[in-house]
């Protein structure tokens, strides 16, 4: 019955809908004759379906009805099993967070980073700031003790071994809620954490443990040394202490930090972020040590002299000036140890050597710091030449001792992104250039006598060279001065590998013994590379009387305007009138020498906190000078 009945409503649709769609049913104005109620209700419930849905009230088909009943009892049972179910940590929740993070502006992250950290300082949960953590091993010792192929198995770890390790995190990279990779950067080495929550000393607070963490924070690892599948070298922890938080958002890994401000202004981010920066430190460590260790295997004694003198000497340069209060007195910061260190030689210590800070008050360009570090050392019974020999097999040693043996540097002058490159050869012996005889080879002149070259006929005889070859020297034009300027233009730049410039007329040098066999030139000898000078050395003047002249005439140069002449220390020719000795004399600067070392083009390069101008804003301008000049 009931399938006729369900019949019977089919036959009944069909006839309706050709009655909808017969053209016929448009050509009669005639309405269809009304239906009773009774038929209307059928005719709807029929249209609808047969069953009714117990929970929305619907009529719907059989069919229709199987499948959602079907449907709520696998969503009823899925409901029963999460219920049962421990709670979950919020996972998706914390990685979003540290998703949004990288999205925000320092100042955003950094006063969320803040709160963040304050909050732990008062709840000691845990304790942001911790006094003391175990290191047991650097991690440069780790990756020498337990990197060597076959220490450790792929995918393995030595069970029953512990370390401690600290450092700071770089990269952070999750894999599901359980598993946590971080790079570890100490030393200029990074060993890789993989922390995994079955190996956590407190399963349950594995992820509120690391939630903390953050690129920039320095933590301290408990774990087992161990090795990936793939192979990569790790440590996986028990327990990760958080030593110290970095509330500013590191620059992106993947860009760095290449802004040369920032660089110099904050180098300690720059150590951060820089490996080459950590480099070119670390080699500078080198070539100081290297030095010293040098002049202490020939007996050099190394002293300290003052800072500060009543007297700027030993140099051409322009000094600062300071004041010491209780003595209510002018005093001038030192632009070389030379005088002290010739008065110890007097006094007895025949060899001696100074490495420390110099300050000149000149200008700031690519090779150029208003304090930079000198080494000087002074050596009784030894003349320029064996200086000179010195200074090659130092140099020479040093230059092997840093490239494992080869003596050949690559430097790009214009900078290393750079297609110019300069192979520097330090093999010994350099070559030498005589700076009278190289000048008149290359401007085709023949020059005045050496002992002429103080007068004031050599003056006019340099600024007409000068005017000729549009060299520029400007006032006061002294006969020193010119001849720099033209050394300067014609003759440094033959000096790309190391290379010696001799023969300089004792109107440039008043601390420099006469020459032996040349008249009004002097003894003393200065080396250049890539056209800069980065050493220079004398047959030290012991004549007092001699010196007494030398001294007047600097005066002399002084009252005509030359704020870089030096004036008379009486203290000095004293000295030297009980006696000075044979002695020779040389001074290196280190800043300069390092920079040719590591292919840095600019002295800021090779000095951790370079002088900077101060950062003006109209908030800071009336506080007070930071490091490296910013305010």
């Amino acid at each position: 019955m009931q399938e006729l009945w369900e019949f019977k409503v089919q036959v009944r649709r069909m006839q309706r809908l050709i009655s909808l769609r017969s053209p016929l049913r448009f050509l009669t104005h005639s309405p269809p004759p009304p239906r009773s109620p009774l038929v209307r209700r059928r005719t709807m419930a029929d249209a609808a379906g047969t069953h009714k849905d117990p929970v929305t009230g619907e009529f719907i088909s059989k069919t229709e009805l199987k499948r959602r009943e079907k449907a709520r009892k696998i969503e009823a049972v899925k409901a029963e099993k999460a219920a049962a179910a421990p709670p979950k940590p919020q996972t998706a929740a914390v990685k979003s967070s540290a998703a949004d993070e990288e999205n925000l502006s320092p100042n955003q992250y950094y006063e969320i980073r803040s709160r963040h950290i304050q909050k732990l300082k008062e709840t000691h949960q845990p304790n942001p700031y911790p006094h003391k953590f175990h290191v047991s091993i650097s991690i440069t010792e780790y990756i020498d003790k337990y990197g060597p192929e076959g220490k450790i198995a792929p995918g393995q770890k030595l069970e029953g071994t512990t370390e401690r390790l600290a450092g700071r995190i770089h990269n952070v990279r999750a894999s599901g809620q359980s598993l946590r990779f971080y790079d570890l950067h100490g030393e200029g080495v990074k060993v890789q954490i993989m922390a995994n929550k079955q190996d956590a000393k407190d399963p349950d607070s594995f992820v509120a443990t690391h939630e903390h963490f953050r690129r920039g924070d320095i933590v301290g690892v408990v774990g087992t040394p161990s090795r990936t599948k793939k192979g990569e070298l790790s440590i996986a922890p028990s327990e990760m202490i958080l030593l110290a938080p970095n509330l500013h958002q590191l620059p992106s890994g993947h860009f760095g930090l290449k802004d040369q401000e920032t660089r110099y202004r904050k180098r300690y981010l720059d150590l951060i972020m820089n490996e080459d920066t950590r480099r070119i430190f670390v080699t500078r460590s080198k070539v100081i040590n290297y030095v010293r260790r040098f002049l202490d295997n020939l007996g050099f004694l190394e002293v300290e002299t003052p800072m500060t003198s009543m007297t700027a000497g030993g140099a051409t340069a322009k000094p600062f000036i300071t004041h010491h209060n209780d003595l209510d007195l002018d005093l001038y910061l030192r632009i070389a140890p030379e005088l002290y260190l010739k008065e110890l030689v007097v006094g007895g210590l025949e060899r001696v050597y100074e490495i420390g800070r110099v300050f000149r008050n000149e200008g700031i360009d690519l090779t150029h710091n208003p304090e930079f570090t000198i080494c000087e050392f002074y050596m009784a019974y030894a003349d320029m030449y064996d200086i000179m020999d010195l200074t090659e097999a130092l140099v020479e040693g040093m230059v092997k001792y840093l490239t494992g043996g080869k003596t050949t540097v690559a430097y790009h002058p214009e900078g290393k992104a750079s297609d110019k490159v300069y192979q520097l050869e330090f093999k010994r012996p350099w070559p030498r250039y005589d700076m009278i005889g190289t000048l008149e080879e290359k401007l085709g002149v023949q020059f005045p006598p050496s002992e002429t070259l103080h007068t004031a006929e050599a003056n006019t005889f340099l600024r007409d060279l000068c005017k000729k070859h549009n060299v520029d020297c400007s006032e006061p034009r002294t006969n020193a001065r010119l001849l720099d300027k033209l050394v300067g233009e014609y003759i440094e730049p033959l000096c790309i590998s190391p290379a010696f410039i001799v023969g300089h007329p004792q109107v440039m040098s008043p601390l420099a013994k006469y020459h032996r066999s040349r008249p009004g030139l002097c003894e003393r000898f200065e080396g250049f590379m890539c056209g800069k000078e980065f050493c220079n050395a004398y047959t030290e003047l012991n004549d007092p009387f001699e010196q007494r002249l030398r001294f007047e005439e600097q005066l002399r140069q002084k009252e005509q305007g030359d704020d870089e002449a030096q004036g008379i220390d009486e203290t000095f020719v004293d000295a030297l009138e009980h006696g000075l000795p044979p002695t020779g004399g040389w001074g290196i600067g280190i800043d300069r020498l390092v920079m040719f070392l590591t292919d840095s083009t600019n002295i800021k390069e090779v000095l951790l906190f370079p002088a900077m101008k101060p950062i003006e804003t109209a908030a800071n301008t009336t506080g007070a000078v930071g490091p490296s000049g910013q305010v």
